[in-house]
C-alpha cells in the first residue's frame, strides 16, 4: 500500500492512513499515519489469515468510526478485510468507497490452509460479493483478480492497477551492488537470485531440488536467497545442507525493501519458482524493469504478465526449472534479448506514470469527479 500512498501524495491528495501499531512510518507530503494502540502480546502479524488479526481489526474498526465522526472525508479507500467495514461505513457516512482488492479472501482461507470449513468459506464468499457489489469502485492488482470480479459481477468490473511501485521509487536507493558483491564474495561466480517471502507456495523447495543439476553443469554458480524470517531461513539452510549444497547457497535474511534493487544488480538470473497461487508476485515488476533474465514457472500466477518473449518459462518441476536456469546462464544472446524485451514491456505497461493514471481514473469513477 505504500505505492498507493506515494501516488496519492504526488497527485496532491491529503491522506489519513489508519493502520496497525507495527511497522515504521513513511514520510510523504500530505500523508498522516494514524496507528491503533499496541496490543499486549502482539508484536507481528503473519501473511494471510490469522486469529491475531481479529483484535487488531476490531481496534482498527473502532478507530475508523472515531475519525469519520471527527473529520469530513471525500473518499474511503480500504484494503483486504478492511473492505468489510469500509463498505458499511461508506454507506452510513455517505462517503464514496474504493475497495483495493489484493486477493480473494475466500481463496486465502484455502491457499494458506487456514480452514477447509465450507461454512466459513461460504460466509467469506458472501461477504466478498457484498463488498464488491456496494463499493463505488473496485481496484484489482492482477488479471486473475480482474477476471474474478468480472465473473462475479459482469456489470461492475474493476480498474486493474498492478502493484508496480517498489520502495526504491518511493525512498530512492543507493546502489550498493559493488559492496554486496565484495562482502558476499560473489566475484567470479554466476549468481541466481531469489527475493521475496519464504512461504511454501513460493516454491523454494523446487529451486533447491533443481540446484544440484545446475551446480553439476556450472560449478561457479551461487544461489543468493534474499528474504525470509529467521526460522524459515534456518529450515531452508538445513535442506540445502542435507543435499550438500552449502557452498552454493547464500541466505541474507530480510533486507530493507529499498536495498533489493542492489541485490538484483548483482544477479545473472532472477528466479521465481512459485508453485501455487494466482496473484502475480510483486517482485516480477521489479524483475522486468531490471533487464536481468527471469526464470519462472509456467503457471497462471506468472503467465498473466510474463510470456516466452520476456522470460524463460518452465514446467513447475525441479528438473525443468534447473534446465531453465541453465538456459538463462549459458545462452547469453537469448538472455540479453529477453532482458531487453522485458524492460521495454515494463516501460510500456508497468511504469509509474501508467500507475498514476489508473489510480486517478479509479478515484474519478468512484467519486464522479476528481477529488
Amino acid at each position: 500500500m505504500v505505492g498507493r500512498l506515494k501516488a496519492f501524495s504526488d497527485m496532491g491528495h491529503r491522506v489519513d492512513l489508519l493502520t496497525y501499531s507495527m511497522g515504521e512510518d513513511v514520510v510523504l507530503p500530505g500523508v498522516r499515519i494514524l496507528r491503533i494502540p499496541q496490543l499486549p502480546g502482539i508484536r507481528k502479524v503473519k501473511i494471510g489469515p490469522s486469529f491475531t488479526k481479529i483484535p487488531l481489526d476490531t481496534c482498527l474498526l473502532l478507530k475508523s468510526v472515531v475519525w469519520l465522526l471527527r473529520n469530513r472525508y471525500d473518499l474511503i479507500h480500504t484494503h483486504e478485510e478492511a473492505g468489510f467495514w469500509g463498505t458499511a461505513l461508506s454507506r452510513i457516512f455517505r462517503i464514496p468507497h474504493i475497495y483495493d482488492m489484493h486477493s480473494s479472501l475466500p481463496q486465502q482461507l484455502r491457499n494458506f490452509q487456514f480452514s477447509d470449513s465450507r461454512l466459513l468459506i461460504a460466509v467469506f464468499q458472501k461477504l466478498e460479493r457484498w463488498v464488491l457489489t456496494y463499493s463505488d469502485r473496485v481496484i484489482t492488482i492482477c488479471p486473475d483478480l480482474y477476471e474474478h470480479v468480472r465473473t462475479l459481477l459482469p456489470r461492475k468490473g474493476s480498474v486493474l492497477v498492478e502493484n508496480v511501485v517498489d520502495y526504491g521509487m518511493i525512498f530512492g536507493e543507493e546502489d550498493r551492488s559493488s559492496e554486496i558483491t565484495r562482502s558476499l564474495q560473489l566475484e567470479g561466480r554466476r549468481v541466481v537470485l531469489y527475493t521475496g517471502t519464504f512461504e511454501s507456495y513460493q516454491g523454494l523447495d523446487l529451486l533447491i531440488l533443481g540446484a544440484e543439476k545446475v551446480v553439476s553443469k556450472i560449478p561457479s554458480v551461487v544461489f543468493l536467497m534474499v528474504g525470509g524470517h529467521p526460522g524459515q531461513v534456518a529450515s531452508y539452510r538445513k535442506k540445502v545442507s542435507e543435499r550438500g549444497l552449502d557452498d552454493h547457497f547464500l541466505f541474507t535474511g530480510q533486507v530493507l525493501p529499498q536495498q533489493v534493487g542492489s541485490y538484483i544488480r548483482c544477479a545473472d538470473v532472477l528466479a521465481s519458482p512459485r508453485i501455487q497461487g494466482t496473484n502475480t508476485p510483486l517482485k516480477i515488476y521489479a524483475y522486468l524493469r531490471s533487464g536481468v533474465p527471469v526464470v519462472a514457472t509456467r503457471l497462471w500466477t506468472h503467465t498473466q504478465v510474463l510470456n516466452d518473449d520476456v522470460a524463460v518459462l518452465t514446467d513447475p518441476t525441479p528438473e525443468a526449472f534447473a534446465e531453465g536456469i541453465l538456459t538463462a546462464l549459458q545462452d547469453r544472446t537469448r538472455s540479453k534479448k529477453l532482458g531487453s524485451r522485458a524492460r521495454k514491456l515494463a516501460e510500456k505497461k508497468f511504469s509509474y506514470h501508467v500507475y498514476q493514471e489508473k489510480l486517478h481514473r479509479a478515484i474519478q469513477e468512484a467519486t464522479g469527479a476528481g477529488v
